[in-house]
This record gives structure tokens, C-alpha cells and sequence, in this order.
């Protein structure tokens, strides 16, 4: 018999609705996986009660022969962004290490009452700022996966869903919850094998996630194939009058409308992704999910961006600047960490405060924000940057013209190792792929297309049109089939 953590999310909901197994044997084998696997440092709190007690009511319902929740049995794992009720939230740093929110995140929320269990709050880059998950307060998160070549490196899961990528990748969870800024579900997902969607930004509510950069952050579901993501999307989705940028719409049926078919589709592959150095490993991935698209029946176009070169400086302005204005919360007075030397007036103990909790990288970020905010240079940087950001969301809907979504790699290159890329501007760049999408709020996703030569995954990417959705899991879905991947870590946790 298959081992239960081997199962997605579609095969544990299933399988619970037709007996083949229980509620309870799902989430213990889960429970166990979890425990086991404290070397991938994955979890930063680990919830098995949660876990436990969403099975059982699973396993109530069904034997009461009352209709099972769409994701009853289901347990997955929380990426400690998101605020969830009575459990430690932390956004992977000091200064919120002990704060225990009285409210549960909108979309948190959503998968409890979609019968999802809780098997942990999940690691990431502190206040979801990187690109690896070096920033976190509680340690890196180790990518289950190693290169062939015989040495024994720990490699980035990516970031800053990072606790998530590796946790799905290792069995410790069927599908977790991720967020994308500027790629942070797309780019771990392709360095651990796995799929991930950012939806368009408003489909999932931002209420109860710890704020990075308000109008780039969306919630999103990672998860090992593409159906799992689509079942995890329909109930994380949805309109919450609490956040205002929430989509007044109805969610989709997206798990009943896939179709791998691209058939009268066509695919634009956008010349200015063909970047200098781009290693030939990713350009050959590229090509062959190019033949993938046109055996699944679509056309394929070359489309232009132009203005491609400019987001990742237009995000580097945006996103801190965002940060910097909602950083500004955490001054020691109302909840987290609070620094208060020996005769300190108030504005020493915000210096203290935020000196001893944020971690360097939140603080470069904050201070570029702070720059790019100040009198002077306010029109020089921010502003030009928003209207970088309007020609680059213009690009796409003309490119919208020619073509129904876009096919790109993910990320420049596969895993590093930890502490590899020292370079902040280096480690930056990893979104050079991911960032322009955020930028116009499109939706994207990333699918595994197969492996380097040092044995490691690589993603290939797909945009699509705003509230397409449907569009880009389909995509992903004609390349998830003609791929094949099937590739997994050995367990050596």
C-alpha cells in the first residue's frame, strides 16, 4: 500500500470520503513525518493537536453520514505569516517571537472551515523578505534535496516560502499555504519540485497576513501537483469585505474546469526573458516546455515586454517603501518584543526595540524604504518607480493582444547552497523571472519541467491574464503531463 504521506490533497479527500482509509491515520502519519524531520527546520511551531482534532471531526462527519467538507482529512501547514488564533505567529522574526493573536487570519480561516487540519506554522525569511530562508530569527530551512555530485552542501529550499517548499517536497505535508511579493511561492516551489500559485492579487484575502509591501503581497497555494493547487485556491479564495483590495467576485469552480488541452490557446514566450548568462541548462528547459505547449495544441508567439529591465529596480523601490511605512507598527508598545533600557525615554526604546528585533535584512530593506520615502528624493525614486510599474502592467496587456499566457523559467538557476550567494543585489536578481508579474498583479504560477545535471529541479512559469486562473493552471497542466516529473529527495532527515 502506498504510504499515506505519499498522497496529494485530491487522494486524501478522497480517499477519507470513500473509506479507504481514515481521517485520524492520515494526520498521524503526517504528525510522525513532521516530528522526524526536525534537521530540515521546517516548522517553527509544530500544532499535531490541531491536526488531530480536524480528523476526528472528519471522521465524525462521515461516519454520521453527513456530506464531508471539501477538504476534510486534509492536514496541511501554515506558513507563519498568517495570524492564526490562539498559535504563535511570529513572520519568522524577534520581534514578534511570543505574539499569540486573539483572531485568525481570512484565509486561514477559510481552510479550517473547508475541513483542513493544522500541522505546524511554517518557516520563511523574516517578514517574507528573501530569496533563500537565511533571514529567518529561527534558522535557515534545509531543502530536503541534495546534488548528485557527491557533496554533501545544504541547498536553499528557496524563499520565502521556504518552510513550505521543503515541507512539501520532503512528505511533511500534502500542500501548504505560501505568499508571493515578488515570487516568493513561484521561486521555492521551483527549487523543491513542487507547484505553486499566486493568484491575481485581491483573489485571496491579505486580512490577518503579516504585512510586507500591502500592493504586491498576495496569498497563494503551493502544493505537489497542479490539481492540489486548484482544490487549495477554490477554498482560500473568495471576497472579505475586512481587506480592502479584496475582488468582490465568486471563486471559480477551478479544480472542475482543468483541462490539459492548450488547443486554440496561444503561448507567448517574451524575448526580453532571454537574459545574458542565463545558464544553457534553463534555456533547453525553456525550449522543451515550448514543444510541450505546441503538443498540447497551442501556438506559440514571440511577444515584447520592454520594459522588463526595469522591474526588478521598480520592485526594490515599491516593496521597501511599503515595508518601510508598515514596519513602522512594531515600536515596542502595543504587542511583540519591547526593549526598554535603563533610563530610555520613548524614542530610545523604539530605537532599541526595533535595533534588537528586526534582522539585517528587514533593516536594509526598511532603511532603502525610508530613503526612497524622504523629502527629496520621494519623486526621484518612488514615484518614478510607480510609473515604471504602470508601463511594465501596460506591457502585458499588450501583450494580452497576441496571446492567452506567457511561458518563462521561474528562476535563473536552481538551488544554491546556503550561504552561496552573499551578495544582497546577488541574491535579488533570483527574481529577475517572477517580479514583473507582481509588479501588474497578474496571475502566475510555477510547474517542475525536470532536473539540472547536479540532480536538482528546475520550474518553468506561467502567467496569465488578470482573473485567469483557469487559464494558468490549465497551462500547467499540459506541461505537468508532458513532464512527467516524478523526481523526489532521498530521505536522509
Amino acid at each position: 500500500m502506498t504510504e499515506l504521506t505519499d498522497l496529494g490533497v485530491a487522494a486524501i479527500r478522497d480517499g477519507v470520503r470513500s473509506g479507504a482509509f481514515s481521517a485520524r491515520d492520515v494526520a498521524d502519519a503526517f504528525v510522525i513525518a513532521v516530528s522526524k524531520a526536525k534537521a530540515l527546520n521546517a516548522f517553527i511551531v509544530e500544532t499535531p493537536d490541531h491536526a488531530v482534532a480536524a480528523a476526528k471531526r472528519a471522521d465524525a462527519a462521515r461516519a454520521a453520514g453527513e456530506v464531508l467538507a471539501p477538504l476534510a482529512g486534509v492536514p496541511i501547514g501554515m506558513k507563519d505569516l498568517f495570524c492564526t488564533q490562539g498559535v504563535q505567529t511570529t513572520a519568522a522574526s524577534h520581534i514578534l517571537e511570543g505574539f499569540v493573536p486573539t483572531y485568525e487570519s481570512t484565509v486561514s480561516g477559510k481552510l479550517w472551515d473547508a475541513g483542513a487540519g493544522m500541522l505546524g506554522k511554517l518557516n520563511l525569511d523574516q517578514f517574507a523578505m528573501g530569496s533563500s530562508n537565511e533571514t529567518s530569527f529561527f534558522g535557515n530551512v534545509i531543502s530536503p534535496w541534495k546534488r548528485n555530485d557527491g557533496g554533501n552542501a545544504a541547498l536553499a529550499p528557496g524563499g520565502s516560502s521556504g518552510g513550505s517548499s521543503a515541507a512539501i517536497a520532503a512528505r511533511l505535508c500534502p500542500a501548504a499555504t505560501g505568499t508571493d511579493t515578488g515570487g516568493s511561492i513561484r521561486q521555492p516551489a521551483a527549487f523543491t519540485g513542487i507547484s505553486g500559485i499566486k493568484p491575481t492579487y485581491g483573489r485571496c484575502s491579505r486580512w490577518g497576513v503579516v504585512a510586507f509591501a500591502s500592493s504586491l503581497d498576495q496569498p497563494g497555494p503551493m502544493a505537489r501537483d497542479v490539481r492540489d493547487c486548484a482544490i487549495m485556491l477554490e477554498a482560500m479564495a473568495g471576497f472579505d469585505p475586512k481587506d480592502a483590495t479584496s475582488l468582490e467576485l465568486a471563486v471559480p469552480q477551478w479544480e472542475a474546469g482543468l483541462s490539459p488541452s492548450m488547443a486554440g490557446k496561444r503561448v507567448g514566450i517574451p524575448k526580453e526573458y532571454r537574459v545574458d548568462g542565463m545558464p544553457a541548462e534553463i534555456e533547453a528547459l525553456w525550449s522543451q516546455g515550448i514543444e510541450w505547449m505546441r503538443d498540447a495544441g497551442a501556438e506559440i508567439v514571440e511577444v515584447s515586454l520592454p520594459h522588463t529591465r526595469y522591474a526588478l529596480p521598480a520592485y526594490y523601490i515599491i516593496a521597501p517603501a511599503e515595508a518601510s511605512s508598515n514596519l513602522a507598527r512594531y515600536d515596542g508598545v502595543r504587542y511583540g518584543q519591547r526593549e526598554l533600557p535603563d533610563g530610555a525615554n520613548l524614542q530610545d526604546m523604539y530605537a532599541a526595540t526595533r535595533a534588537a528585533g528586526f534582522g539585517p535584512e528587514v533593516k536594509r530593506r526598511i532603511l532603502i524604504g525610508t530613503y526612497v520615502l524622504s523629502a527629496g528624493y520621494y519623486d526621484a525614486y518612488y514615484t518614478q518607480a510607480q510609473k515604471v510599474r504602470t508601463l511594465i502592467a501596460q506591457d502585458f496587456e499588450k501583450a494580452w493582444e497576441t496571446c492567452d499566457v506567457l511561458l518563462t523559467p521561474t528562476a535563473p538557476s536552481a538551488a544554491f547552497a546556503l550561504g552561496e550567494v552573499a551578495d544582497p543585489l546577488a541574491m535579488y536578481l533570483n527574481d529577475v523571472f517572477t517580479v514583473p508579474s507582481s509588479l501588474a498583479g497578474l496571475p502566475a504560477m510555477s510547474v517542475p519541467g525536470g532536473l539540472d545535471a547536479a540532480g536538482l529541479p528546475l520550474g518553468l512559469q506561467i502567467i496569465g491574464r488578470p482573473l485567469d486562473e483557469q487559464g494558468v493552471l490549465n497551462a500547467g497542466l499540459a506541461i505537468e503531463q508532458r513532464a512527467g516529473f516524478a523526481a523526489r529527495p532521498e530521505v536522509w532527515w
